[in-house]
Protein backbone atom coordinates (compact mmCIF):
# COMPACT_ATOMS: atom_id res chain seq x y z
CA UNK A 1 0.00 0.00 0.00
CA UNK A 2 1.38 3.38 -0.92
CA UNK A 3 0.11 6.96 -0.65
CA UNK A 4 0.28 9.32 -3.64
CA UNK A 5 -0.16 13.04 -2.89
CA UNK A 6 -2.68 15.17 -4.77
CA UNK A 7 -2.58 18.93 -5.36
CA UNK A 8 -4.16 19.45 -1.91
CA UNK A 9 -2.14 18.64 1.19
CA UNK A 10 -3.59 15.74 3.16
CA UNK A 11 -5.74 14.36 0.32
CA UNK A 12 -4.09 11.16 -0.84
CA UNK A 13 -4.61 8.56 -3.53
CA UNK A 14 -4.07 5.15 -1.98
CA UNK A 15 -2.63 2.50 -4.27
CA UNK A 16 -3.18 -0.89 -2.61
CA UNK A 17 -1.00 -3.92 -3.05
CA UNK A 18 -2.66 -6.29 -5.52
CA UNK A 19 -1.81 -9.98 -5.61
CA UNK A 20 -2.78 -11.57 -8.93
CA UNK A 21 -2.43 -15.04 -10.36
CA UNK A 22 -4.28 -17.24 -12.84
CA UNK A 23 -7.25 -17.50 -10.44
CA UNK A 24 -7.82 -13.75 -10.15
CA UNK A 25 -6.66 -11.21 -7.61
CA UNK A 26 -6.67 -10.28 -3.93
CA UNK A 27 -6.27 -6.90 -2.23
CA UNK A 28 -6.21 -5.98 1.40
CA UNK A 29 -8.59 -3.02 1.15
CA UNK A 30 -7.74 -1.75 4.64
CA UNK A 31 -5.12 -2.54 7.25
CA UNK A 32 -4.93 -0.09 10.15
CA UNK A 33 -1.22 -0.68 10.82
CA UNK A 34 -0.20 -0.28 7.15
CA UNK A 35 -2.45 2.78 6.83
CA UNK A 36 -0.79 4.41 9.83
CA UNK A 37 2.66 3.58 8.39
CA UNK A 38 1.85 5.67 5.28
CA UNK A 39 0.36 8.57 7.24
CA UNK A 40 -3.34 7.72 7.38
CA UNK A 41 -4.29 8.31 10.98
CA UNK A 42 -8.01 7.68 11.38
CA UNK A 43 -10.07 5.48 13.64
CA UNK A 44 -12.81 4.38 11.26
CA UNK A 45 -16.16 3.60 12.94
CA UNK A 46 -18.64 3.16 10.08
CA UNK A 47 -18.62 1.64 6.59
CA UNK A 48 -21.02 2.87 3.91
CA UNK A 49 -21.97 1.36 0.55
CA UNK A 50 -23.54 3.46 -2.24
CA UNK A 51 -25.09 2.36 -5.53
CA UNK A 52 -25.77 4.61 -8.55
CA UNK A 53 -27.74 2.89 -11.32
CA UNK A 54 -27.05 5.32 -14.12
CA UNK A 55 -24.01 6.98 -15.64
CA UNK A 56 -23.91 10.75 -15.01
CA UNK A 57 -25.34 10.51 -11.49
CA UNK A 58 -23.79 13.21 -9.33
CA UNK A 59 -23.79 13.03 -5.53
CA UNK A 60 -22.46 15.94 -3.53
CA UNK A 61 -20.94 18.11 -2.36
CA UNK A 62 -21.49 16.76 1.18
CA UNK A 63 -19.80 17.23 4.56
CA UNK A 64 -20.58 17.28 8.28
CA UNK A 65 -19.88 20.18 10.64
CA UNK A 66 -18.25 19.92 14.07
CA UNK A 67 -18.37 17.93 16.21
CA UNK A 68 -19.27 15.30 13.60
CA UNK A 69 -16.64 16.09 10.92
CA UNK A 70 -15.47 13.01 9.05
CA UNK A 71 -12.30 11.61 7.58
CA UNK A 72 -13.18 9.31 4.66
CA UNK A 73 -11.53 6.51 2.73
CA UNK A 74 -13.36 6.00 -0.58
CA UNK A 75 -13.11 3.12 -3.03
CA UNK A 76 -15.06 2.20 -6.14
CA UNK A 77 -15.81 -1.52 -6.23
CA UNK A 78 -17.90 -1.56 -9.41
CA UNK A 79 -17.79 0.78 -12.41
CA UNK A 80 -15.95 4.11 -12.31
CA UNK A 81 -16.37 7.53 -10.70
CA UNK A 82 -14.85 10.98 -10.80
CA UNK A 83 -14.31 11.57 -7.08
CA UNK A 84 -14.04 15.22 -6.04
CA UNK A 85 -12.98 16.98 -2.83
CA UNK A 86 -13.16 20.69 -1.98
CA UNK A 87 -10.97 22.19 0.74
CA UNK A 88 -13.23 24.03 3.22
CA UNK A 89 -10.52 24.74 5.81
CA UNK A 90 -10.50 28.55 5.91
CA UNK A 91 -6.88 28.71 7.22
CA UNK A 92 -5.60 26.42 4.45
CA UNK A 93 -3.57 27.80 1.52
CA UNK A 94 -5.79 25.63 -0.72
CA UNK A 95 -9.11 26.91 0.71
CA UNK A 96 -11.87 26.57 -1.92
CA UNK A 97 -9.56 24.59 -4.23
CA UNK A 98 -10.67 21.21 -5.50
CA UNK A 99 -9.03 17.99 -6.54
CA UNK A 100 -10.36 14.96 -8.35
CA UNK A 101 -9.29 11.43 -9.05
CA UNK A 102 -10.85 8.65 -11.08
CA UNK A 103 -11.60 5.64 -8.94
CA UNK A 104 -12.63 2.42 -10.64
CA UNK A 105 -12.90 -1.30 -10.23
CA UNK A 106 -10.01 -1.54 -12.72
CA UNK A 107 -7.48 0.75 -11.01
CA UNK A 108 -8.56 -0.32 -7.47
CA UNK A 109 -7.24 2.96 -6.05
CA UNK A 110 -8.79 4.64 -3.03
CA UNK A 111 -9.02 8.27 -1.93
CA UNK A 112 -8.18 9.40 1.60
CA UNK A 113 -10.02 12.61 2.55
CA UNK A 114 -9.17 14.26 5.88
CA UNK A 115 -11.59 16.33 7.95
CA UNK A 116 -12.39 19.77 6.53
CA UNK A 117 -13.42 18.79 3.00
CA UNK A 118 -16.65 18.57 1.05
CA UNK A 119 -16.95 15.40 -1.02
CA UNK A 120 -18.86 14.42 -4.13
CA UNK A 121 -18.65 12.10 -7.09
CA UNK A 122 -19.94 11.63 -10.61
CA UNK A 123 -20.66 8.13 -11.94
CA UNK A 124 -18.76 7.57 -15.18
CA UNK A 125 -20.49 4.25 -15.89
CA UNK A 126 -23.83 2.60 -15.17
CA UNK A 127 -24.16 0.43 -12.05
CA UNK A 128 -21.54 2.12 -9.88
CA UNK A 129 -20.88 0.93 -6.36
CA UNK A 130 -18.63 2.69 -3.90
CA UNK A 131 -17.69 1.73 -0.37
CA UNK A 132 -16.25 4.15 2.11
CA UNK A 133 -15.09 4.28 5.67
CA UNK A 134 -15.69 7.23 7.98
CA UNK A 135 -14.20 8.06 11.36
CA UNK A 136 -17.34 9.66 12.80
CA UNK A 137 -20.95 8.56 12.74
CA UNK A 138 -23.51 10.05 10.40
CA UNK A 139 -25.34 12.94 12.05
CA UNK A 140 -28.21 14.41 9.99
CA UNK A 141 -28.27 17.65 12.01
CA UNK A 142 -24.64 18.45 11.18
CA UNK A 143 -24.75 17.35 7.53
CA UNK A 144 -24.40 20.12 4.96
CA UNK A 145 -24.51 20.27 1.17
CA UNK A 146 -22.92 22.77 -1.22
CA UNK A 147 -24.19 23.19 -4.76
CA UNK A 148 -22.15 21.06 -7.16
CA UNK A 149 -21.86 23.83 -9.78
CA UNK A 150 -21.03 26.71 -7.43
CA UNK A 151 -19.11 29.21 -9.62
CA UNK A 152 -16.96 30.26 -6.65
CA UNK A 153 -15.51 26.73 -6.58
CA UNK A 154 -15.60 26.06 -10.33
CA UNK A 155 -15.46 22.28 -10.48
CA UNK A 156 -15.17 20.98 -14.04
CA UNK A 157 -17.43 17.95 -13.84
CA UNK A 158 -17.48 17.30 -17.58
CA UNK A 159 -21.28 17.30 -17.67
CA UNK A 160 -23.91 20.01 -17.82
CA UNK A 161 -26.98 17.94 -16.99
CA UNK A 162 -26.18 15.40 -14.23
CA UNK A 163 -28.75 13.22 -12.48
CA UNK A 164 -29.22 14.82 -9.04
CA UNK A 165 -31.25 14.26 -5.91
CA UNK A 166 -33.64 17.05 -4.97
CA UNK A 167 -31.43 17.89 -1.99
CA UNK A 168 -28.31 18.26 -4.16
CA UNK A 169 -30.19 20.23 -6.83
CA UNK A 170 -31.44 22.71 -4.21
CA UNK A 171 -28.20 22.94 -2.23
CA UNK A 172 -26.96 26.41 -1.26
CA UNK A 173 -23.88 28.08 -2.65
CA UNK A 174 -20.69 28.01 -0.59
CA UNK A 175 -21.16 31.65 0.47
CA UNK A 176 -24.57 30.76 1.96
CA UNK A 177 -23.46 27.62 3.79
CA UNK A 178 -22.51 27.55 7.47
CA UNK A 179 -19.17 25.83 7.58
CA UNK A 180 -17.74 25.07 11.01
CA UNK A 181 -14.18 23.80 10.69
Amino acid sequence: MKAIPTNIKGVLIIDPDVFEDKRGWFIESFNKKKAKDIGLDADFVQDNHSFSARKNTLRGLHFQNKPFTQTKLIRCVKGAIMDVVVDLRKESPTYKKWAFVELSEQNRNMLFIPKGFAHGFLSLTDNVEIEYKVDNYYDPKSERVIRFDDPEIGIEWGTTNPILSERDREAPLLKDCDIQF
